[in-house]
């Protein structure tokens, strides 16, 4: 079987790595934190020292770090995955970060005889556990058909979108969307409180009416109680900038309406520039 390594156990990774790992693959893991890889514990995992020790143990690495200079360390330095990791070998990108950064780093794997590919993941931890993420990949295809089968223990659907880094454009388009959807759906349910609408009642309509989105059903399962979504803004606010410097790179001036949504999403979120 193909061997795996895994590094980014947070919220979302660890449950794509526990899932890989019950799928019988033989995995490795590295953590910054003893706690990241203490849940691992009643696993078949090996757990090492470096990230280096990772790649001499894999074929494919997936990593799910959280920003690109997150990706860059664990790869590049002294230590990293491309130290330890033989040619021949495929690492993952499932960390959102910018396209440029995948070519970047991608040509630096290349050095090494290894093969980048990115496929960024949406979902959350629920999804990840259930073996329900999206995941958006781009790059080689022959590299992401060794990692497909890798990919279906936490993925489905697992979508290929063309050269490197365009699943990295998917998904800063996607989460651009998605927050741009949580101010709609903010000032709908301020706007239905103006009208004397109960909100709970007209979360049930826009569940089954055409006019609901993802963003309406989270608000509506947290009770209206933004706090959850809040922690995330940071996140959002990264992958909006992202997608913006995406637009501007490519003379794409005609979308400022989203960028206005998202900003107006991030400011009611607590969440400024």
């Amino acid at each position: 079987m193909v061997r795996v390594g895994f590094i980014g156990l947070g919220s979302q990774g660890a449950p794509m790595a526990r899932r890989i790992v019950e799928d019988g693959y033989p995995l490795t893991v590295w953590g910054r934190r003893p706690e990241t890889v203490a849940p691992f514990a009643d696993t078949a995992a090996t757990v090492v020292s470096t990230p280096a020790e990772v790649g001499a143990a894999s074929d494919l690495v997936g990593l799910c770090v959280v920003t690109d200079a997150d990706v860059e360390e664990v790869l590049l330095r002294p230590g990293g995955v491309l130290a330890g990791m033989a040619p021949g070998g495929v690492i993952a990108v499932h960390s959102t970060i910018h396209p440029a950064t995948c070519h970047r780093l991608a040509e630096k794997a290349a050095g090494h005889g290894v093969t980048l590919i990115d496929a960024p993941v949406s979902g959350g931890a629920p999804s990840a556990a259930a073996g329900r993420l999206l995941v958006m990949a781009g790059g080689d295809e022959v590299a992401l058909t060794r990692c497909r089968p890798v990919f279906e223990t936490f993925g489905d659907p697992v979508l290929h979108l063309g050269a490197l880094g365009s699943g990295q454009v998917a998904k800063a388009l996607n989460n651009l969307v998605f927050t741009a959807q949580i101010a709609v759906g903010l000032t709908t349910f301020g706007f239905a409180d103006g009208l004397g609408v109960d909100r709970a009642a007209l979360a049930r309509v826009l569940a089954n009416g055409s006019g609901g989105s993802r963003a309406a059903a989270i608000l509506a399962r947290s009770g209206f109680d933004t706090s959850g979504i809040a922690q995330h803004a940071p996140v959002l606010r990264k992958d909006i900038d992202i997608a913006l410097d995406l637009a501007k790179a490519g003379g794409v001036t005609d979308q400022p309406l989203l960028f206005e949504l998202a900003d107006t999403a991030l400011r009611l979120l607590g969440h400024h520039r």
